[in-house]
């Protein structure tokens, strides 16, 4: 450090816990940070000193022994603990040395703490706490903004199923969740491990900063030693990583450890429960998470924020995506992706044929067998989010990708005993060369897809038709939106939503009650963006596929630079986020507030919405919220966190405007 930098210096006095029986250290939570009741927690060692409680080198005592052994200092530091809360409006956590019977506060801060801890303790201040002033709470809205994304990621993780299990070592549950893995005692050794393929149980007698990158891929951890406030523990809870510490029973020697009667070598598979601190041989069966209840109350407080302000789709492929998005909270799906629809193995035989037809009358069969199958879809998706909008994606994908490899048509051509190779086979691969693009992602897909097999398009625009007409003939209301794909003129979308108009025209001629049906485009490349003044002429609604404007806007092409450049580009600052996770604010968070600018001049009641994986993300989704956008859509398990996401955004926006106004 320069000697001109000003750097400051902090004297202060120093006090010992280690001075005799009559001292020690501690720390201590307010409130529960694992579990969020409110009850005081914490960790003390007499005649000791602070490192000496979270190093995990002794065990610790809790607070109820303090009690007895300090009745004194006990009172007095549950008092000190009121009156934090009561100042801080949060739980707090405190670090304290006792000095030859006298209590010292040396530290406090706003705790961390786990996601069904936050959730609750989120609610639970909302109602009222009593301090020694009297009672103090917070807003709704408040609440709302101390709960983060990663804690409904937390409370979202599965745990094991109900049934006999041989549990060989119990420790303290450090961090919630389940997780079942082979186990490995050194951190490299997990590293290297979970690099094959493996899912990785890091066992430690404790763990210390040098352990970080086995913790950073471990399905779980366990260490012998340690408490609550141990560094295993505070890690894992960080990250939502299930974690039993302290699980006194197992004794490790080298690569194995026994518990009792029971010896468990590298490699050997265990299941930890980090809710119950619970260590079982072998691999039990998880299921899906049951969040708290307070989950459901904090969204709930979430919705109201966002009521007329920004919904939050899913997106959705199958009926049963689409049910569980909608328990989720879902308010309609953002995108279907009709492709995936395509490549269930009875169906891609029939997707091959129509690109091998060789005449009209063969395509039309094939295309026929598909109409049924997709219309049959639509129906159970639309089914499922009836009352809601429903947008479906026209085909997007090169047919390359619905016919074998190239390469290794021809090597199996070439390795063919005689006779072997057959004539459909043959047709397969010259489809496969003819189909075969140097550059598929710009090449012939979406509505250049639709120019070069116009049956293609029609197809599933009849399909979906009849299934909406099918719902309405049934009493349902379903709301479709037509979305057609990668557009990038004005005069791409009037052709394709004219195949759109005439299809949904023939599919409801004769019907009485017809579906509420719109037609919209993706603005997936920087020229729709730049042109979306334009687009909005022929279109409904926009969604932003920011996945491929983020590849076109940056040159990247995400399956290469993911895995080979993009952690150094991160490493060494060149960027500060990776792209494809939180949306690039100033190259493509740029272009979707022109383009939403612009459509909206042109066509003031145009439809905006996003449906890339940026939908999802918090730091994304308020850069859509300033935009302007009327929705985002994620994947289903992401929706609690969107509609978190959003109300936080919303809140934000409004607090800042309090502060302009003032």
């Amino acid at each position: 450090i320069a000697h001109d930098l000003g750097t400051a210096v902090n004297v202060q006095a120093m006090v010992f816990g280690n001075r005799d029986e009559n001292s020690g250290t501690g720390v201590g939570f307010t409130r529960n940070a694992a579990t969020g009741e409110n009850v005081p927690y914490g960790d003390f060692l007499v005649n000791a000193q602070g490192e000496d409680v979270v190093a995990g080198i002794r065990n610790t005592e809790d607070l109820d022994a303090l009690k007895s052994q300090f009745p004194k200092i006990h009172a007095e530091l549950m008092g000190v603990f009121l009156r934090l809360e009561a100042h801080y409006k949060d739980m707090c956590d405190t670090e304290f040395t006792i000095e030859q019977g006298k209590l010292w506060m040396l530290q406090t801060r706003v705790g961390k703490r786990t996601g069904a801890a936050s959730l609750r303790m989120a609610v639970d201040m909302t109602k009222g706490t009593k301090g020694p002033k009297g009672v103090w709470k917070i807003s709704r809205e408040e609440a709302i903004t101390r709960v983060a994304a990663e804690h409904l990621d937390q409370v979202l993780h599965p745990q094991f199923e109900a049934g006999v299990k041989k549990v060989i070592a119990k420790g303290l549950a450090a961090s919630p969740g389940a997780a079942v893995g082979k186990v490995y005692f050194t951190a490299d050794d997990a590293v290297d491990a979970s690099d094959r393929g493996e899912k990785v149980i890091l066992v430690r007698s404790e763990t210390s900063p040098e352990d970080v990158h086995g913790m950073m891929i471990a399905e779980g951890i366990l260490t012998a030693r340690g408490g609550l406030v141990s560094h295993a523990a505070v890690v894992a809870r960080g990250w939502g990583t299930p974690a039993v510490v302290g699980a006194e029973a197992i004794k490790i020697d080298g690569k194995k450890f026994t518990a009792g009667s029971i010896t468990v070598v590298e490699g050997d598979v265990i299941s930890l429960d980090g809710t119950t601190g619970e260590v079982v041989v072998g691999s039990l069966a998880l299921s899906q998470a049951k969040p708290p209840k307070e989950f459901d109350t904090i969204l709930q407080w979430c919705d109201q924020v966002r009521k007329g302000k920004m919904a939050v789709r899913a997106n959705a492929d199958t009926g049963e995506e689409a049910t569980n998005a909608r328990k989720l909270g879902a308010q309609g799906i953002g995108l279907c992706r009709t492709e995936h629809m395509f490549l269930a193995p009875d169906r891609l035989p029939v997707v091959r044929r129509m690109i091998l037809a060789q005449t009209p009358a063969d395509e039309a069969k094939a295309l026929e067998e598909l109409r049924k199958v997709q219309k049959k879809d639509f129906i159970e998706i639309l089914k499922a989010m009836d009352g809601l909008p429903v947008t479906v994606r026209l085909l997007d994908p090169p047919l390359h990708e619905f016919l074998p490899n190239v390469h290794e048509l021809e090597i199996e051509k070439a390795t063919a005993v005689a006779g072997a190779w057959s004539s459909e086979q043959e047709q397969l691969l010259k489809a496969a060369h003819e189909w075969s693009e140097h550059n598929p992602m710009l090449g012939t897909r979406g509505v250049r897809l639709g120019v070069v097999k116009p049956g293609l398009y029609a197809m599933q625009v009849q399909a979906l038709m009849e299934a909406a007409a099918d719902r309405v003939a049934k009493g349902g209301k379903p709301i479709v939106e037509v979305m057609i794909p990668l557009t990038v003129t004005r005069e791409e979308l009037a052709l394709a939503r004219s195949w759109v108009v005439k299809g949904i025209a023939d599919a409801t001629k004769g019907s009485a009650k017809k579906p509420r049906v719109s037609i919209g485009t993706m603005i997936e490349t920087p020229r729709a963006a730049l042109r979306a003044d334009q687009l909005a002429q022929e279109a409904d609604f926009f969604s932003f596929g920011t996945n491929d404007l983020t590849q076109m806007t940056f040159g990247f092409s995400r399956d290469d630079v993911e895995s080979r450049m993009m952690p150094a580009y991160l490493e060494n600052g060149l960027l500060k986020r990776n792209p494809f996770e939180t949306i690039d604010p100033d190259g493509v968070g740029e272009l979707v507030e022109i383009a939403a600018q612009r459509g909206r001049a042109a066509k003031p009641g145009i439809k905006l919405g996003v449906c890339g994986e940026h939908g999802g993300d918090p730091e994304s989704i308020d850069l859509f919220y300033r935009a302007g956008l009327d929705y985002v859509s994620c994947s289903p398990f992401r929706v609690p966190i969107a509609r978190l996401a959003v109300a936080q955004s919303i809140l934000a926006g409004a607090g800042k405007k309090k502060t302009e106004t003032k």
